[in-house]
């Protein structure tokens, strides 16, 4: 049976005056209401009560965090279970669990949305494990998981994705990353969308039927679990292992981690709480709230070195004297790690741009929300990058909707100052992009305004798939046909690579008469 397309109907539920209806999260909805409407939307969940899955993250050479979240009423307030659940868990090595490697049990807690981390150790590196929980008499779906190599790596593939507004489209994207041949899944941020606006409708125009932006513990939870719903994403997550960092929708739209008073950093808690109840996240600290700790140094052998960078909790206002996106300890960290980096690939998961970005020549920066909006800090961190020696540098970067592809240089301004590195920015997996003839008219536009622009393409969906060996870093953008279907075809849109030892990326041949709206090489 074919699906309705959320954003179509959510759209004509807006004109109708029918949101408190079509949208899961309207006020006034029963728990078994809301699940209907999510339904009518394309969603479904697992068999109670583990209906938001499994998932594993973090892997490393001999552990890996498992997770899973108890919510038999995945969209109710709260779950009428005991206070304390037990769940146990099972890792083998075969799809069946009949060679058993690790098993024990857990506590699902109310004060944690009764979620479960189980960071299981004692495994062997290199290796595929599968999973899965038990509780209340019943059985989840099985998940697959793989722990980290050492020593000599010849290929490490993994996917990149980033903001998929439920409202926005069907997640195909994480239908194909399911699919995949990766090692491990990077998400760049906005995993969830916190705003009280649907199918391109104001809040202050529906506030009365969806409900306004969440806020509290429950509001979020409720959220997450309607992203959940999307049966790609939790077989994303069942499929490979993930590492995360989160950007500002998690939360709040462009928000600062150290601004704001009372009221908002009691959403942050009440943000971060449920975005830790809801992710396969490993904390570097014994207490993960409230300040969840996301910054981290990850290795895949000999072949790839992986900083996952944190740009929200700790960064100041923008455009401010002295201002800082990293936070003075984050800051320090990385440049040590920059000082004592490996001979391999240098990899780092960036939510948002790195590169600058001026929307037309002589004109101002397009979003200070950006890197743009610390520019010391940039030149500093960079200019540590050029000044350390470091070598095959690639940063991997979400929010922006488009696919971009840059070479970052210590003086954006100045084409002849030293390149130190990449950057590829993906597409979105569902979250609207700017249209088709405003990619047209401003893709040669910020090509002319930023010399290192190399790649401009806005008007498709998907994820990125990086293939890296020794030789060479390869990256393919992965497309949907259609974020309206939830079966849409993924294709591969163009492939770009960095060789070993030399800075600067090149399109390959076979795929450098796709479509896009501007190209370097052709200034158009």
């Amino acid at each position: 049976m074919t699906r309705l397309d959320r954003r179509t109907l959510l759209r004509a539920a807006a004109a109708a005056g029918a949101l408190n209806v079509a949208w899961p999260l309207s006020a006034g909805l029963s728990p078994a209401q809301a699940r209907e409407a999510a339904e009518a939307l394309g969603a479904d969940y697992d068999p109670a009560p583990f209906t938001l899955g499994v998932a594993s993250g973090d892997p490393q050479p001999t552990s890996v965090l498992l997770w899973t979240r108890l919510a038999p009423e995945p969209l109710a307030a709260e779950q009428r279970l005991p206070e304390v659940v037990e769940v146990e868990w099972t890792v083998a090595l075969d799809r069946s669990l009949s060679r058993v490697v690790a098993r024990g049990t857990a506590p699902a807690s109310a004060t944690l949305g009764h979620s479960v981390h189980v960071p299981v150790s004692g495994l062997r590196p290199g290796t595929r494990y599968w999973y899965a929980f038990k509780a209340l008499g019943r059985t989840s779906r099985i998940g697959r998981t793989t722990t980290a190599p050492v020593g000599r790596v010849g290929r490490v593939r993994f996917a990149a994705a980033n903001c998929q507004a439920f409202h926005d489209g069907f997640y195909a994207a994480h239908r194909g990353i399911a699919g995949e041949d990766v090692d491990f899944v990077v998400h760049l941020g906005d995993y969830i969308y916190e705003h009280g606006q649907v199918g391109g409708v104001p809040a202050e125009h529906v506030r009365d039927h969806e409900g306004p932006s969440v806020f509290t513990v429950a509001d979020y939870r409720r959220r997450h679990a309607l992203y959940k719903g999307d049966a790609s994403l939790r077989a994303a997550h069942a499929a490979h292992p993930w590492f995360l960092t989160w950007d500002d929708h998690e939360v709040v739209n462009d928000y600062s981690g150290t601004g704001g008073g009372a009221p908002f950093m009691q959403r942050r808690a009440a943000a971060y709480q449920a975005w830790y109840e809801n992710m396969p996240h490993r904390d570097n600290s014994a207490f993960a709230l409230p300040d969840p700790e996301i910054h981290r140094v990850r290795r895949w052998g000999d072949l790839l070195e992986l900083t996952v960078l944190d740009l929200r909790s700790y960064r100041s206002a923008q455009n401010i004297e002295g201002g800082t996106i990293l936070g003075a300890e984050q800051k320090s960290w990385l440049e040590q790690g920059i000082d004592r980096a490996p001979d391999s690939w240098h990899v780092w998961a960036n939510s948002i741009m790195l590169s600058q970005l001026r929307g037309r020549p002589g004109g101002s920066y397009m979003f200070t929300d950006q890197w743009d909006g610390f520019l010391s800090e940039r030149n500093e961190v960079l200019g540590h990058v050029h000044s350390s020696g470091l070598e095959d540098l690639v940063v991997v970067t979400g929010d922006w909707h488009s696919a971009f592809v840059d070479d970052i240089r210590t003086d954006f301004d100045d084409p002849s100052s030293p390149l130190v590195g990449t950057e590829f920015t993906a597409h979105s997996v569902t979250s609207g992009a700017y249209s088709a003839d405003w990619n047209e008219a401003n893709g040669p536009l910020m090509g002319a305004a930023n010399p290192h622009l190399k790649y401009f393409e806005g008007n498709r969906y998907g994820y990125d798939v990086y293939e890296v060996t020794p030789e060479r870093f390869s990256a393919h953008m992965r497309v949907v046909g259609d974020r309206r279907d939830a079966a849409s075809p993924v294709t591969t849109l163009t492939t770009f690579h960095v060789d070993r030892g030399r800075t600067g990326s090149y399109e390959d041949p076979a795929t450098k008469d796709s479509p896009a709206q501007y190209r370097r090489d052709r200034g158009k």
